[in-house]
């Protein structure tokens, strides 16, 4: 009996120790917090004098960590946050890897025609990176997930904005009910463009980061096309339109629309990467426009999580253009060189759900005779 009695008690002991030890699915550390200048800055998460880089990363880790679901805000174009979990995230095969949660939702109201979704979509870049080092620290090379729009003509990469801090004898010039000062932080481009992020009557706080000492701040990413449409044609009524799969922010929490496959990443070039694993994730704002009295688009993020966290993997990766020609004509690849509308993959029967008729519930990338095609 009495051996009996402790057996029981040294399952209990190591279930309670398994328990504590399993991987959490959902983000353990911000690393970087560094907004643009944007209406929500210094008030999500909240700035306190005397904050500085390091707090308020913390504050942000307090605000999106352990499924948390406070939201911080991004700023306008180029302003990020950089996000890991408590182990690594692998890269499943016909899968979606990890979720990102915003807070973008759907118009009941929205009047266009087409049946495109839209309402409050503030579209944010997503990067990824292995801690290849293994400093656990994200110093390592990123790759961009390639989303719809990454391959579309109307998308800007390598485009750089830089802000400008105002100035303490700054005067405001405020116009009508919506704006207090339509020139609150200047903004130049690397394709020659200026402009301003408008202080609304809504948020009357600095949009300049208070604890970033530079007078300047400047990112470059990719950005995004416009989403914002003035259907009311006066200015009243803006819709920020989804773009279709591959963006923080851009759909509603919950649907597939807002989680990520790892096969989407690419590096510097276009070149489509396979990636076993990875450790860092990076958000930033996507689009640089203003939309009347909503502001400028500014990505949200609200949590995030692993979609498999006890998955693992013995794959390597593959940090080279992964394809350049099929071997037979009409075969279509994923980005991991896996066969998806033949019957084999390596001499292993694909499963139906694998083929590309049932792909298509699975938007990304895919190649063909050597070129890249898109499924959404």
């Amino acid at each position: 009996m009495e051996n009996r009695r402790l057996l029981l008690t040294a399952v209990l002991v190591l279930s309670v120790l398994a328990d504590a030890l399993a991987q959490s699915p959902y983000i353990n550390k911000v690393y970087e917090y560094r907004p643009a200048p944007g209406q929500f800055v210094n008030k999500m998460p909240l700035y306190e004098e005397g904050d500085t880089e390091e707090t308020m990363a913390a504050k942000a880790t307090a605000s999106i960590a352990n499924d948390n679901q406070e939201v911080i805000s991004l700023g306008g174009f180029g302003g990020y946050v950089v996000f890991g979990f408590d182990h690594s995230v692998v890269n499943e095969p016909y899968a979606y890897d990890f979720q990102i949660d915003g807070n973008a939702f759907y118009s009941t109201s929205n009047p266009n025609s087409s049946g495109a979704l839209g309402g409050s979509s503030e579209p944010g870049i997503v990067m990824v990176s292995r801690d290849v080092n293994g400093n656990g620290l994200p110093d390592d090379p990123w790759y961009e997930l390639a989303g719809s729009e990454y391959y579309k003509p109307t998308t800007r990469h390598r485009y750089t904005l830089t802000y400008q801090r105002p100035a303490p004898d700054h005067v405001p010039t405020p116009q009508g009910k919506t704006y207090a000062d339509t020139t609150h932080v200047h903004w130049t481009s690397s394709e020659g463009e200026e402009g301003y992020i408008m202080q609304n009557v809504f948020n009357l706080q600095n949009y300049y980061p208070n604890w970033i000492s530079e007078d300047e701040m400047t990112f470059t990413g990719t950005c995004l096309p416009g989403n914002a449409v003035d259907e009311s044609g006066k200015g009243t009524y803006y819709v920020l339109y989804c773009f279709p799969w591959g963006y923080a922010d851009n759909h509603p929490n919950g649907t597939t629309m807002s989680q990520f496959n790892i096969d989407w990443a690419v590096d510097a070039e276009g070149n489509s990467i396979f990636l076993s694993r990875i450790d860092f994730v990076k958000v930033y704002t996507g689009i640089n426009q203003q939309a009347g009295r909503l502001g400028e688009t500014s990505t949200e993020v609200s949590g995030a999580c692993d979609l498999h966290p006890e998955a693992t993997t013995d794959a390597e990766d593959c940090i080279s253009p992964l394809l350049t020609s099929p071997e037979e004509e009409g075969q279509i690849f994923n980005l991991s060189g896996q066969m998806v509308n033949g019957k084999y993959v390596n001499g292993t029967p694909l499963a139906p759900e694998h083929q590309l008729e049932r792909k298509k519930s699975h938007p990304g990338i895919y190649i063909s005779n050597g070129k890249k095609f898109i499924i959404q």
